[in-house]
């Protein structure tokens, strides 16, 4: 998947993962992609979230070695 940006989120604890994303989000235009790696559990439930509270779209997600990974396009 082709990302604008990617945040490196690894090993934060909530709500790092979050406050990372937001401020990345700011940073991209509308439709554009960021990509984010986070190894915290929570941040399934809190991305999905705050994804569509904001207005945003969660393109897709996957676990790869104690890593997950978000795409999120903006809004």
């Amino acid at each position: 998947m082709e990302a604008n940006k990617v945040l490196d989120a690894k090993g934060l604890a909530c709500p790092m993962p979050i406050v990372k994303t937001k401020k990345a989000m700011n940073e991209l235009e509308s439709g554009q992609v960021l990509e984010i790696h986070a190894t915290d559990k929570g941040a399934k439930n809190d991305l999905t979230a705050w994804a569509k509270s904001g207005g945003h779209e969660l393109i897709k997600h996957v676990e790869a070695e104690d890593v997950l990974k978000f795409w999120i396009k903006k809004g």
